[in-house]
């Protein structure tokens, strides 16, 4: 055998080796830095109120949720101040109102205590969901609040809430 001939297998075992560890090493380095960086992120989700389950009797805190297109505000025992993300649960009733629907407000409330006392006090609660609206920039002649109503089925937890529908 002559040095020739080693020479030129010699060089082709290098044409073939050297470009195979250069993928190795890339593929270990891109993998080190994947790995580096951790999942990617997941983008934001909008606020959107989901349907929940009915409140239990016992909840006592403010809440919104959205069901089948009503906007849904429950409100703490004795109080008229709106959850945390009414507005932004709002959002698509303040668009349908600017673009020339009504929206109703209806309040309920339960059967225990007084009966005048918790008219008074889902009135207060409507008109504060009438108020987040026309502070959004709906007209005031837009909003349209019904009369309290008490509502004979459900805890009374669900029985604190105020209603928002486009008509």
């Amino acid at each position: 055998m002559s040095v020739q001939n080693q020479d030129e297998g010699e060089r082709t075992a290098f044409a073939v080796l050297i470009p195979l560890i250069v993928l190795v090493v890339g593929f270990v380095v891109g993998l080190g830095i994947h790995k580096a960086k951790g999942p990617a992120p997941k983008p934001a989700a909008a606020v959107v109120a989901e349907p929940a389950p009915a409140p239990a009797e016992a909840s006592d805190e403010a809440r919104v949720v959205i069901d089948n297109g009503v906007v849904k505000f429950y409100f703490a025992s004795g109080k008229a101040d709106l959850a945390a993300g009414g507005k932004e649960a709002l959002a698509d009733a303040v668009q349908a109102a600017l673009a020339g629907k009504k929206l109703s407000v209806s309040g309920f409330h339960d059967e225990t205590g007084s009966p005048e006392q918790n008219a008074e006090l889902a009135k207060q609660r409507a008109l504060a969901v009438r108020d987040a609206l026309v502070a959004a920039g709906v007209a005031e002649a837009s909003v349209e609040l019904k009369k309290p109503e008490v509502m004979m089925a459900g805890s009374n937890a669900e029985a604190r809430r105020v209603e928002v529908s486009v008509q």
